[in-house]
Parts: C-alpha cells; structure tokens; sequence
C-alpha cells in the first residue's frame, strides 16, 4: 500500500499530469501489484489530498565517496547541492508541494492565519537603527502592513517626543511594488544633508550603495556597486565635509575568478560627482581573503579607523588613517583589542581582552597610537562588556565627558556609564530582566538608548547626563496585543559537565506546572552572539493556546564573556549540544512540559542545534522547527559563506577539527529505522550565509531513513534569503505554518481568545 501512495502523490505533485492520464497510469501499476482495494484509495488520496495521504517525493541517491584522513564518507545526496541545476529545481518543487500538501491541510489553518496577519499587519511602528547629526535624527521605521521597513527622517531633538514634522526619506515599498528591495543599511552624512542607502533585492544581501538628499529625497549623484554582500557584509564612512565617502568594495565581475567574487574585501574612497571607475584605492590587499571590514570617522580631524575582523571567529586587526592619508596597523589580530570609540579630541577607547576575557576598556592617545601606551581606564569586572560589529548599535560610545558600556549579565544586558578616567556615574533607569542597545550620541554627553523585555516592546529613551533623567521618547513600539498574566521566570538547568545553564522562560496566565503544557524552546550557541530578552508580539498566538516558550542561553555565546564562546566552538562545539539536552530535560523534570509536549526551534547555527539535537537525543522532543539551518559539517565550508565559518566551526583540513566536525555532523548521524520527531525544515532560495542546500540534503537524508508514517518537510521559499529582507507577506506565512505545525504536533486545540485580551499596551 505504502508503495502505491508514495507513487500517485509523487506523481501527481511533482509532474502535474492529467488526471485520466494518472488513472489509467496507477490503474495499469495497481493491476499487477495490488487489489482493486488499494486502487481505489489511491484514486481518493488523490482527490482529497489530506496530510494522512502526503508522503514525500522519492529521492535518487547517488553517491560519491570522500577520504579525509582515511575515513571514508559516502554522500548519498552530494547531487542535491547544486540549486541550478534542473533536476533540484524540480526536486525543490515537489518538496514544496509535498509541503503545502501537509500545512495546508492542518486544523484550524484559517483562524490561525488570520490571528497571525491580524497581530503582524497590524500598525504597530517599531523603530531601529537610529543615528543623529547635527539636529536631524534618522531612523529605519517598519509599519506593517507595508511589506519593507523604510528610512525617516525627525527634524529636529524637540520633535523627539511627539515625532511632529517627520518624513520618509526612502521608501522601498515605493521602489519595489513587490516588496523585494530592502534597505540594507544607511550611514547620513556628518550634516545631516545626505544619506547613503545601501539597497538589495530578494534577500540576498547584495547591496548597492544609492545617495539620497535628506530636503528632497531625491537620489543623487552615482551609485556604488556590490558595498555590501551576504557573506562579508558591508560599510562606509563618510568624510567630514560630506564631499565623499569610504567605502568596502568587493570584486566586480572579471577581477576575480567567480570563486572570489565574495571575498577579498578591499576599502575605497570615491568622491561625489565623479565616476566611480575613478575611485581611489585605500587599503585591503593584504588583508584575509575572508576579512570584513568596518569603518569609524572622527570628525574633528578626520581621522578614520578601520576595524578588520577575520572570518567570523572573533579576531580583529585594527587600522588608523592620519588625514594626509597614511595607514598604520594599531593591533593585529593576536593582539586580542576588538573595538574602539574616539572621544571627542580623537583618543581611542578599545575594549581588550589582554588579560581580560570578559572585557577592559584601555585608552590610546591619538598624539601616540600605540598600544604599548595603552592606559586601562575601565579594568574587567565579573560582567562581560558587549561587542558590537556591523552597523550593530555600538556597545561603547565616548561622548564629550562620559563613556557608555553596555553589559552581558548571562543574557539579560545593562547600560553603565563612567567618566572618562574610568569611575561609575549614575546612569539610566533601565527594565528588569531587559536588553539595552541602540545607543546613539545626541549633543553633549545626552544619549539615546533602546530598552526592551520578554514582555515590554521597544522603546528608545533619551537619557539627559547633566540631570540624571530618563525620559520616554516618540520612538516606542505600541504593542497590538497585551501580555499582562504572562509570568517571566530565570532558571538554570546543569549540563554534562556541570556547567550551570540558563534558561528564561515565559508563562502563559493560568499556566500550572502539572507536565500537561506545550512547551516551546529555542536556543543558538555560537559566534559569541548574546541571545538578550526580546520583544516578539505575534509570540502571543502561541502564549494565547498555551503553550510555554523557553529561550536557553547556551555557550558558544558571548553570555558570560569570551570563556564562555570558546567553550562552545571548534572542537567543543559539543558542549552546545549537551547544554541544550540539559535544558531539554531540566524543563520536564521540573514538570513544566512532558517530551511529548515539547517542540524546538532554532535557526542557522540554531539551525545546526536542531539537527544535532534530533539526531543526538530524538527521544527528548516531539517536533522540530528549523530554519535556514547547517547540517552537512563536511561540506559546510565550500559554500560561499562557508569559509568564514571556520574560524567558528574549524576545518576538515584539520585531522583534529575533522573528527570534531564528523563527530556531531546531523547529515552524517541520521540512522536508518530510527523514530525521529516531526521536524519542518525552511530555507530560502537566495540565502547568502548558509546554502539551501544543507536543508535539501538533511530532507534527503531524514526521509529516506524514517518510517513512512514519519514527518519531515521542507518548505522553501522562492524570494527570500537568510531573513533579511525579507517580505511581510512571506514572514506571515512562514508564521502560519510553523504555528500550525506545531499545534498539530503538539496537540494543541486551537481555541478563540477572549474578546478583551487585545487591550493594547
């Protein structure tokens, strides 16, 4: 019987053919192989095409063998990795198919998506990304139900609290009617008058840099091809009196072979209102094929520093250009110095690790800039100082008579504030169990700074130093549900080790700790990335059909300092994985779930979690929910994006990083007949930092070893890349579905809220 649905579905989805066409066919299969019985309930499989009857497409294996220090490895689904080619086209079609044959048909689709585009349409403005000149304030505003967020312009500090007299300065829902350009990033000129925009299509990153006049908004002078990309990201830096700008350059087609085009990142200046064939070159011949550039201005001398990180493992290399026009290297990668703020008289403050692994701030004199001089002004304290990289709001920012540092408490963070000798002044009212960012310098020692909960939305403060006041600002996101009765708790869960894990979890009102909830629980581990409390409104669609969330901090992040990365990464990348079963299990024991009520999900390197996780322990979950994630380590590095992993990951040139690597591997791990929980893979076709291909490889692979009732898909979508960029109407979708999936695996009811419960906050 199996074998009769796997075909008509196969058939049926993937070939399009007429239906006569597939009767007769299965009419002349089922007469020689089966009963008039199996027949029949293929013809009504056929008909209603119910999740009972979606099996999944039947994939070729074909396989090629590799030696890595004499371990053979077979790849049975090596011809998966090419998304040009016809056949994986077609082969990512019928999963698609296969996929909506199952979603679609899930109770209570309507209702869920309509609850889902009810909270993300709704206009709730949240802002991001603020910068300040010279009495103007910028900032990236999104505004469903417009598809792209867009960039503002506030005109003056006393419009600050009400936002009277604000505008759009660029408008890709203007651009694009579609909704597939995105704003990459912008970086306004010292006055204010301009603003360069880098913009990019379908999420893949690929940004050119367009100039806009901040009065008019009118697109002036040339446009800067291919600043930013997916893979080594992108910057600029204009000069002090706005008449160009510095800028990170990648190769143009011809340059390099196709295998560089997304390397070797270079800086140059261009002035305005010349070609840009005539740009100067600055610096970056003899950096890293994998290094990424970011650019700070002083604009008092026009001093620029040029921060150079190698890969994306953690080291940086430093360099000053004088305003004649030399560059020296301040510190090299092993000098473990990782970033820096000029004052107002062009000193540098670094926060180092020499020493130090969770962070002191040491001052460099601009009249020597030697490291060797360097004086400590802030020593290490028991919290990791923050870092920041990539048009990320700085985590240290000098302004005329203070330093501001945000801090890692584990998880949540915390905005201190010292003078320039290093004492602690009083600083800001913050939130509780919150995260501080989005610092951004006002006049004087005033700043602006963004604070948000689990259960508070963003909202950007103006912090007056002279007064000590906090106050609220018009940049505030007015959540369209409440989340009053939701009870935020921290725990800490004990790995393998010992080591203490912490968890933060979210209580639905009325929740009881009897082992009868669904639970839902996420986590990264890696890169040094801090996983802070967040604001997520359309989380409630899960709190309101009670389900339990869960954020666990795991190492590999940057929660309690550097220590705690490198306890996660390269050969003991498992540590990750074993610090996430732990907290699996410590959330049962505590009987705030059962395993057949617990989901997880995570995405990318939380991608890489979810497949170790399900291959390790599959007992420990019912379903999995993974996005864009990393499954195959062996072959992780020959993509694009791949080579800057391995400062994080390592390399299977290495005997020692190979056998890590093929140790935890997910793909490499699948075993044949296991029971595995329902896992949804998503992933996006144009996807710059981790190829679509690991998911296509991993479905393979799940599939061909689990049992024909077994459920795993693969949902990919068509316009869309690693996440940024991409459309409302997709990110709606790509909600509906794994929602649905989850309360279907979850056994979860969906039920209608109550009529008050949407009193906004």
């Amino acid at each position: 019987m199996t074998f009769f649905v796997t075909f008509f579905v196969t058939f049926f989805v993937s070939f399009f053919v007429s239906f006569s066409g597939a009767v007769d066919l299965l009419w002349r299969k089922s007469a020689r192989r089966s009963s008039p019985i199996a027949f029949l309930a293929l013809i009504v499989c056929g008909i209603i095409t119910t999740k009972a009857c979606a099996v999944p497409p039947e994939t070729p294996k074909m396989p090629v063998t590799d030696d890595y220090h004499g371990v053979s490895v077979t790849d049975d689904y090596r011809w998966l990795e090419d998304g040009n080619d016809p056949a994986v086209r077609k082969w990512s079609d019928a999963q698609n198919a296969h996929a909506r044959a199952f979603l679609d048909h899930l109770p209570h689709v309507a209702e869920i998506r309509a609850r889902v585009t009810e909270i993300m349409s709704a206009k709730s403005i949240i802002y991001s990304s603020v910068e300040y000149r010279r009495g103007t304030l910028f900032a990236i505003q999104r505004e469903p139900p417009k598809q792209q967020p867009f960039l503002i312009v506030v005109p003056s500090l006393d419009s600050l609290e009400s936002l009277a007299g604000t505008r759009i300065l660029v408008d890709p829902n203007a651009i694009d009617s579609k909704g597939a350009t995105s704003i990459d990033w912008y970086v306004p000129s010292p006055d204010g008058k301009l603003a360069a925009v880098s913009l990019s299509h379908a999420g893949a990153e690929v940004g050119d840099v367009h100039v806009y006049e901040t009065s008019s908004g009118r697109q002036v002078h040339e446009v800067i091809p291919r600043v930013n990309t997916g893979t080594a990201g992108g910057d600029l830096a204009w000069m002090p009196d706005g008449s160009g700008f510095f800028y990170t350059r990648h190769p143009r087609e011809g340059e390099r072979p196709p295998a560089d085009i997304d390397f070797y990142q270079q800086a140059y200046f261009h002035k305005l209102g010349t070609p840009t064939e005539e740009d100067r070159y600055e610096i970056g011949k003899d950096f890293p094929r994998v290094a990424e550039i970011e650019f700070t201005m002083h604009e008092k001398s026009g001093t620029l520093l040029a921060t150079v990180q190698n890969g994306d493992g953690g080291e940086f290399a430093h360099y000053l250009r004088s305003s004649d026009g030399t560059w020296k290297r301040l510190a090299d990668f092993a000098d473990r110095v990782i970033q820096a703020a000029f004052d107002r008289d062009g000193d540098l403050f670094f926060i180092s690790r020499v020493g130090a692994p969770r962070g002191k701030i040491v001052r460099v004199p601009l009249s020597n800039p030697d490291l060797g001089g360097a004086k400590t002004i802030v020593p290490e304290g028991p919290d990791t100082i923050v870092t920041s990289f990539y048009h990320a709001p700085p985590s240290l920012l000098a302004t005329e008579k203070r330093l501001f540092v945000v801090y890692q408490l584990g998880g949540p963070s915390e905005l201190r504030v010292f003078d320039l000798e290093g004492n602690r002044l009083e600083g800001p009212r913050q939130l509780a169990l919150s995260a501080v960012g989005g610092l951004t310098k006002l006049d004087g020692d005033d700043v602006l700074f963004s604070n948000m909960s689990y259960v508070e939305p963003l909202a950007y403060r103006r912090f007056r130093a002279d007064s000590g006041k906090t106050e609220p600002t018009g940049l505030a996101t007015k959540s369209p549900v409440a989340f009053s009765g939701v009870e935020v708790v921290r725990e800490f869960a004990i790995s393998k080790d010992g080591t203490k894990v912490p968890v933060n979890i979210m209580l639905p009102a009325g929740a009881k700790r009897d082992g009868a909830n669904p639970m839902l629980v996420t986590g990264y581990g890696g890169y040094g990335v801090n996983l802070t409390p967040a604001f997520s409104a359309v989380r409630k669609v899960l709190l309101e059909q009670g389900v339990i969330l869960a954020v666990a901090n795991l190492r590999g992040g940057g929660e309690y300092g550097e220590p705690w990365h490198l306890q996660g990464n390269l050969t003991k990348k498992q540590n990750v994985f074993d610090d996430f079963a732990a907290v699996l299990r410590h959330v049962v024991d505590r009987r705030y779930t059962s395993r057949e009520k617990l989901a997880i999900e995570g995405g990318s390197n939380g991608g890489l979690l979810m497949g170790a996780t399900l291959t390790q322990h599959p007992e420990l979950v019912k379903a999995v929910v993974s996005h864009v994630g990393i499954y195959d380590m062996l072959r992780v590095e020959l993509s694009p994006n791949g080579v800057f992993n391995i400062a994080e990951f390592g390399t299977v040139a290495k005997a020692d990083q190979f056998r890590a690597l093929y140790a935890y591997s997910p793909y490499h791990h699948v075993v044949e007949g296991a029971r595995y929980p329902a896992v949804l893979f998503l992933t996006g076709a144009n996807d710059p930092r981790v190829d679509p291909m690991q998911s296509r490889k991993m479905t393979a692979r799940l599939q061909a070893a689990s049992s024909a009732d077994a459920t795993v898909l693969l949902r990919t979508s068509s316009d869309s890349g690693q996440g940024a960029g991409t459309a409302l109407s997709e990110r709606i979708e790509q909600t509906v579905d794994v929602d649905a999936f989850l309360f279907e695996e979850l056994g979860v009811t969906y039920r209608e809220r109550s009529k008050d419960n949407d009193r906004r906050k």
